[in-house]
């Protein structure tokens, strides 16, 4: 039996888990926090990168990799480590969520004309989190780093040349690159120009390997595959296909699915990003998810799971109560500067239970109608992965399938399917077959609606979210 290891080094920790390259039965798991400085905590945007090497080590302790014959590596994603000439960290490095970069960000869509520009070049509009807007932060504010820079790594790219001695030669993949702002999933090519627009000066990029292609052998003879950004490991390890969508509920909301070609959206809402197995991966976000729920519930005085069950004493359609969660504005639909409306107050719905399920409901009509952004640009949908911890309270389950319409599968706790697709890429890359391997994942929960009853409770819900929705905004009545 031939055991492969999946890392996933996320923002905070890592996590690294040991598995059967024939079935992906996870045989040994280990994780551990990325050390921080001395005053600083896990808020902190720039690291040194070093404490992810460190951070691998603890999670590999006790033997964790004896065995192993190849690694997969997934890391955060849009990371900066920007390296001089001769290969050395010229700053620490810049993590996706930096908040500096959202003035850069504005400054390259006006440097390049706005955002259909951006879209024909890379498929996407490109926002603070993006490396790119990082590069025009470093060069507006940190003038002689930015001129310093010679290559500049993402953070999966660079745990992958550490664990193959620092070679000459530096790769990357697809479904990482395709979140920098200058390599394009729609024309698998690098765009210096806007390197350069960004930074000033044009960069030493690294290869885009293809999907099973490895990235070398360490010294001992272990074979290190291509790599990944965190949420195609993330596809690749849930075992996605097309028609197979993801809806994480973080603070955010991120709406996500396997399809055949780039997506080119003129609006901006579908970022075209690429996936870890040759296909795409066309993704919208919202700014409002579990933040909705946890704001409710602090204001009922409970927590998630008392706002669950306060929901569930409820029934559809909150007694007349409806939530637009707009509570931080919104990015999908397009209203920067909304705020959340709550409207159907009566002296008989105002309760609790009608305020918490009104809660569940806007929150899940609002990423129902980003899966509809993704249909509406030919991607099918035919189910739901439902992630985060939002995503396994009751209420939510009950409620998901209803308003999507579609069967709902809720993974396994743990939040190891990352870590899971790295090392199943690492068995694809291991023997090298035009497929990756088959792995079934275990212990799925599908909650599947009712065809008749549900679907229509559903649309009854649905309609009554997008009444209010455009009566209060009606720039998105033809969204």
């Amino acid at each position: 039996m031939a055991i492969v290891a999946g890392i996933d080094s996320s923002t905070t920790r890592t996590r690294i888990v040991a598995c059967d390259a024939d079935t992906g039965a996870v045989l040994r798991k280990g994780r551990a926090p990325h050390p921080l400085p001395e005053g600083e905590d896990a808020r902190s945007t720039e690291v040194d990168p070093q404490s992810w090497l460190h951070s691998l080590g603890d999670a590999a302790a006790g033997g964790l990799l004896e065995g192993v014959r190849a690694i997969g590596v997934s890391g955060q994603q849009h990371g900066l480590i920007g390296l001089d000439a001769g290969g050395v960290l010229v700053r620490p490095a810049l993590l996706w969520n930096d908040p500096r970069s959202a003035g850069a960000a504005a400054a390259l869509l006006d440097a390049l004309g706005g955002p259909q520009p951006w879209v024909e070049a890379i498929g996407a509009v490109p926002g603070p989190t993006y490396t790119i807007a990082k590069l025009r932060w470093l060069a507006e504010f940190e003038p002689v780093s930015a001129q310093r820079i010679a290559e500049v790594l993402l953070p999966h790219d660079w745990l992958v040349s550490q664990l193959l001695g620092g070679p000459k030669r530096r790769t990357t993949d697809r479904g990482d690159a395709s979140g920098t702002g200058y390599w394009s999933p729609v024309t698998g090519e690098y765009r210096q120009d806007l390197v350069k627009l960004a930074l000033g000066h044009e960069l030493s990029v690294p290869d885009v390997l293809g999907p099973a292609e490895p990235a070398g052998h360490t010294p001992e003879g272990l074979l290190i595959s291509a790599g990944t950004g965190e949420n195609m490991a993330a596809s690749l390890g849930l075992g996605l296909g097309l028609g197979d969508a993801v809806v994480s509920l973080g603070g955010n909301g991120t709406i996500f699915a396997v399809h055949d070609r780039a997506v080119v959206d003129p609006s901006g809402l579908v970022s075209s990003f690429a996936d870890a197995t040759g296909r795409h991966l066309p993704m919208v976000a919202t700014l409002n998810a579990a933040q909705v729920l946890r704001s409710t519930a602090a204001m009922l005085g409970t927590d998630l799971e008392g706002l669950s069950e306060l929901a569930l004493q409820s029934s559809p359609g909150a007694y007349g109560m409806v939530l637009l969660p707009y509570l931080d504005g919104e990015r999908t639909p397009k209203l920067p500067h909304a705020a959340g409306t709550l409207t159907g107050l009566r002296a008989e719905s105002m309760a609790p239970q009608h305020v918490a399920r009104a809660a569940v409901e806007g929150m899940l009509c609002n990423l129902a109608e980003a899966l509809d952004v993704l249909r509406g640009h030919g991607v099918a949908v035919n189910r739901v992965f439902l992630l985060g911890t939002a995503g396994r309270l009751p209420a939510v389950q009950q409620i998901a399938p209803q308003l999507f319409g579609l069967p709902v599968v809720v993974p396994p706790p743990g939040g190891d399917h990352a870590a899971r697709g790295a090392a199943r890429q690492a068995a694809w890359a291991l023997a090298g077959t035009p497929e990756p391997p088959h792995w079934e994942l275990p212990d799925l929960t599908v909650l599947a609606p009712d065809q008749e009853h549900d679907l229509a409770v559903g649309g009854a819900v649905r309609q009554q979210f997008a009444s209010l929705r455009e009566q209060h905004h009606p720039e998105t009545a033809a969204s």
